[in-house]
């Protein structure tokens, strides 16, 4: 069984890579032969989901060598074990819809989806930093290139690069993290990034914080998340409700160790988690454009499991993570169902709309009273598990997620008092189909049923074990009279919000003004300093340069007039001496030294002649010869002497 579950592991990230790249490439190649990429697509995401129990149930480890102290290694936990295959399950009823949605289809459309859902699988079971980085990159990539999906409307293109943008400047915090990590001893695997020396503690604990704050769209990042929406509404199912955006989130569940130990880490994430609830829920109010409304209700609702995440509370955490995906999950496409339907997203033209289509409304009624916390729906109780846990840290705290929970109550308020009330008189809205196919309305049911009963995960007997295992010590669990509490806050402003309608603070339409603080203190000095460094560049290094140019060039004339004049003309006269000195160095060798040497040689030879004629062979010649020579040698004493 073990084998089994390591190869499904590695399969559960590879196949629908693989996939995804194969119908890129096909694409790319026969942009049109793509009729087989939704039947690819939709079968591989029901292979993963298969595989994704399989995984659940085994909790493999595998790992390859990457570098020296960190392995490339992928693993199922506890809280994998849960995220996975809610996270596979959303994957594949998302691509389903999409293949009733005439507004987007074929081999990239469903390549990018597919290598998206990859990078989630591999971010969800990373359990190194070098896994976790490229899970985190190719996500945030695939991303920008769905959010753009329509690349022939420049605004889009736009949305996709600025949430690409704001997420990548976040995402540099794990960059910053993994060096602190292995400067501070610590190694890279995720779980070991707590036991850094205190000093770089705190450095690796900001980095992933900001890192997840960014990709979670907490404050300050959150804008980016209305940016976003401009992507095709199957892509914003999928991002913004079990992918990337509460990948963010996830990860900081992954890490409550390495903030606890930290210490200010954990209280920053529950606050910020907590500011986030309350404030994007008021921006989530003042909408008037439904998936902008549910984008705001994203960052609000995932706010609790960033609280969650602080307080250490995370079963609570992953039940509201998981429960979340299905309800938001559910709104988006049937947001999308009615946009393909009617060709509009604005509240306006959604008036009734309901009625006319009574399937997607009960589906979306389901998904609006559990955003509103309603009993006995899901986020009624995954809430109230992480409310509970604040109550003991603090009593603001606490009251902070109440105030959020009641806003919560008044944006779903305002979605079901649009969708159900009866339409005006004369305003039917131009309507494109007459209804949803059947792969639009099958994904929305499975959705629904999920966020009926996904309260199961935060109430007995499920809650209390899945606290148990996740949460590393004992934690407080919701009272009957708190989940009494939050159930009747939730149906008082739910009445109030039907009965009389929801205030809509235009200052809150903005979204806080976080993109234009975000382009006055950071797009705007940084362009002014990049002007500032240009005309630097210009009036200074340039001129610097041109005038060490010219003075270069000056002195490379000079040195090349001296060569010429000078050094050229020492090397051409000394050339001509030499030339001289040899042919005179010849003459003296033709006419004198071998004068002297055939003179001296003629000598010899004559001395050589002179010695033979001696030389007859007669004995008295010889005797005559000795005489004569001692007589001249006694000559020549006496002469000496």
């Amino acid at each position: 069984m073990t084998s089994v579950a390591q190869w499904s592991l590695w399969a559960l990230v590879a196949l629908p890579a693989i996939a995804g790249v194969a119908l890129l490439l096909n694409h790319l190649r026969r942009p049109d032969a793509d009729r087989l990429a939704a039947v690819a697509s939709v079968g591989t995401s029901l292979v993963v989901v298969a595989l994704s129990a399989v995984v659940a149930v085994g909790r493999p480890r595998v790992s390859v060598p990457f570098m020296a102290g960190a392995d490339f290694t992928l693993g199922v936990d506890a809280l994998s074990a849960v995220v996975v295959p809610a996270v596979a399950v959303i994957t594949l009823l998302v691509l389903v819809f999409a293949v009733g949605d005439g507004a987007v289809g074929g081999g990239r459309f469903h390549g990018l989806m597919l290598v998206f859902a990859a990078a989630v699988m591999l971010t969800a079971t990373a359990v190194t930093l070098p896994t976790l980085l490229l899970a985190w990159e190719v996500m945030g990539a695939v991303s920008y290139a769905l959010i753009g999906y329509r690349w022939q409307q420049t605004y889009r293109v736009s949305a996709g690069l600025t949430a690409f943008l704001t997420t990548r400047t976040a995402d540099l915090g794990l960059y910053l993290a993994a060096g602190a990590a292995l400067a501070g001893g610590a190694g890279l695997a995720l779980a070991d990034m707590a036991d850094a020396s205190s000093g770089l503690r705190h450095v690796v604990a900001a980095g992933v914080l900001v890192a997840a704050l960014g990709k979670a769209a907490q404050l300050p990042f959150s804008f980016w998340l209305s940016r976003a929406m401009q992507g095709p509404s199957p892509v914003s199912a999928l991002l913004h409700s079990a992918a990337m955006v509460a990948m963010g989130a996830y990860l900081l569940l992954r890490m409550g160790p390495l903030l606890a130990a930290a210490g200010w880490a954990a209280t920053a994430a529950a606050w910020l988690g907590a500011a986030t609830a309350v404030l994007l829920g008021a921006v989530a109010v003042a909408q008037r454009d439904l998936k902008q409304l549910l984008a705001a209700s994203t960052s609000a609702q995932l706010g609790f499991v960033v609280m969650a995440a602080g307080l250490a509370a995370v079963g609570g955490g992953a039940a509201q993570l998981i429960s979340h995906a299905f309800t938001k999950a559910g709104l988006f496409l049937a947001a999308g169902a009615w946009l393909s339907l009617l060709g509009s997203k604005r509240l306006d033209d959604l008036r009734g709309v309901a009625r006319r289509w009574p399937l997607i409304g009960v589906t979306a009624g389901v998904s609006a009273l559990a955003l509103a916390g309603v009993a006995p729906l899901s986020l009624w109780a995954t809430k109230d598990a992480v409310l509970a846990v604040a109550r003991e840290y603090s009593i603001p705290l606490y009251l902070a997620g109440l105030a959020a929970t009641a806003l919560s109550a008044a944006y779903a308020g305002k979605i079901l008092l649009v969708i159900w009330r009866r339409p005006a008189q004369g305003r039917q809205g131009m309507q494109k189909r007459l209804s949803p196919s059947m792969f639009e309305r099958g994904p929305l049911i499975v959705l629904a049923v999920g966020t009926a009963v996904g309260g199961a995960l935060a109430l007995p007997p499920i809650g209390p074990r899945l606290s148990r295992a996740l949460d590393p010590g004992p934690t407080a669990h919701a009272t009957v009279l708190e989940l009494t509490i939050s159930a009747a806050l939730a149906v008082l402003v739910l009445t109030a919000v039907l009965r009389w309608g929801v205030p809509e603070p235009r200052c809150m339409a903005s979204w806080l003004g976080l993109e234009w603080m975000a382009h006055a203190w950071v797009v705007a000095p940084t362009m002014w300093l990049a002007g500032a460094l240009a005309r630097f560049d210009d009036r200074i290094l340039d001129r610097a340069v041109d005038a060490a140019a010219v003075r270069t060039l000056s002195l490379s004339r000079g040195a090349a007039r001296f060569d010429d004049q000078i050094l050229d003309r020492v090397v051409n006269e000394s050339a001509a001496g030499t030339l001289t000195s040899a042919a005179a160095a010849a003459r003296v060798d033709r006419r004198d030294v071998d004068g002297v040497v055939e003179s001296a040689a003629a000598l010899l030879r004559r001395l050589g002649e002179l010695a033979r004629k001696p030389q007859t062979g007669q004995l008295h010649q010889y005797y005559t010869s000795a005489v004569v020579i001692v007589a001249l040698a006694v000559l020549l004493l006496i002469v000496v002497r």
